[in-house]
């Protein structure tokens, strides 16, 4: 009788760390998420919820551990080629064209995914639908959001990582929120969320990091400040 391994988590975080600004902002993390898993990065302002998920879309590298995806370290070039595609980030910077429509502003990133028709049903379901012909400059700072989740929606990858996307939503908007989380965890999809406000996400795991403290001053930085001239 052969007995069937359990399947590899679809991300992994092996005894990650992390420095910036030479502090610590990580220190020996172990995570693994299946398909249909949400991990919660909750912590105080500066406590580098922002910079984890940066280090999980493959803008900067761990200072220690590994990030495996599929078991395959996303540092490696030809491995990072594949994993970007399976990446949605959602930033406080929402990357909205004023100049365009609100429904272009998600057509044109559909387009880009080789994709067409979700658009649309994706800012109806975002509560945007009478607004579609709208000027995007029109738009509020929640409807701001709203409109950035609706282009979530639309471009449709399985890995989702999201810097406070309840910021600037009403009581609705987080219920739609929730919503859309717990659909697209349904289908299998992967959601992590770095958030300081509550949002109800059903057995997630919660990483809460620890506030980071000021450096000890070095003798360079004296020098740059003129404490020794």
């Amino acid at each position: 009788m052969s007995l069937r391994k359990p399947p590899l988590p679809r991300l992994l975080l092996d005894n990650v760390s992390c420095i910036r600004n030479a502090q610590q902002i990580l220190r020996h993390v172990n995570a693994s998420i299946h398909d249909g898993g949400a991990l919660v990065l909750t912590g105080t302002n500066g406590s580098g919820k922002s910079t984890f998920l940066r280090m999980l879309a493959g803008f900067s590298k761990p200072s220690a551990g590994r990030i495996l995806w599929n078991g395959h370290n996303v540092t490696k070039s030809g491995v990072f080629s594949q994993y970007k595609l399976q990446l949605n980030w959602l930033s406080l910077k929402d990357a909205i064209n004023d100049r365009f429509t609100v429904l272009d502003n998600v057509v044109w990133f559909e387009t880009l995914e080789g994709k067409e028709g979700k658009s649309l049903p994706a800012l109806q379901l975002m509560g945007l639908g009478r607004l579609a012909k709208e000027k995007s400059r029109m738009l509020s700072m929640g409807q701001r959001k709203r409109l950035q989740l609706a282009r979530l929606l639309a471009i449709d990858r399985p890995i989702w990582l999201l810097d406070e996307p309840s910021v600037a939503l009403d009581d609705d908007g987080v219920r739609l929120l929730e919503y859309i989380i717990a659909e697209h965890r349904k289908r299998g999809g992967i959601v992590i969320v770095a958030t300081h406000l509550p949002i109800q996400i059903e057995d997630a795991m919660v990483l809460r990091l620890p506030p980071r403290f000021p450096r000890k001053m070095t003798y360079i930085d004296m020098l740059d400040r003129g404490e020794l001239m």
